[in-house]
């Protein structure tokens, strides 16, 4: 998908997805949300995460503990003093947040901790929320 065809995008996504932002935790659209069906990228409207791999993680973000078959990549994060790793949309390397290893909040052992405003939740077709 070309940039031409991307969703327009508000001041306050651009701000997290282009300049690599992140929205106040507890304030977001899906930091508890709780549905059947899918996350997509805001602004390519790529696949992300299904909700059955999001949980409650207490961080004040979406949480996830895996993403769908090569959706994500990952890159070296040394802003603010710190050393993290930056997950971005593999199609249109829009920033989602960061994702963290080892914490044992999940069986599988990673968060993905994901800013609402860079997600966009679509219902499964039978229309369950």
């Amino acid at each position: 998908m070309e940039p031409s065809t991307w969703n327009q995008l508000s001041p306050e996504e651009a701000a997290i997805i282009e300049k690599k932002g992140t929205e106040r935790a507890f304030t977001g659209e899906y930091w508890n949300f709780k549905g059947k069906g899918t996350f997509i990228c805001r602004r390519c409207n790529a696949p992300l995460y299904r909700a059955s791999d999001k949980f409650d993680s207490g961080c004040g973000w979406p949480s996830f503990d895996d993403e769908l078959p090569g959706a994500v990549k990952r890159y070296s994060d040394r802003s603010f003093g710190m050393v993290r790793t930056e997950i971005v949309c593999a199609n249109c390397d829009g920033h989602l947040g960061h994702v963290f290893e080892g914490e044992r909040l999940t069986a599988k052992n990673v968060r993905h901790c994901v800013n609402s405003l860079s997600i966009r939740f679509i219902a499964e077709p039978d229309g369950s929320l």
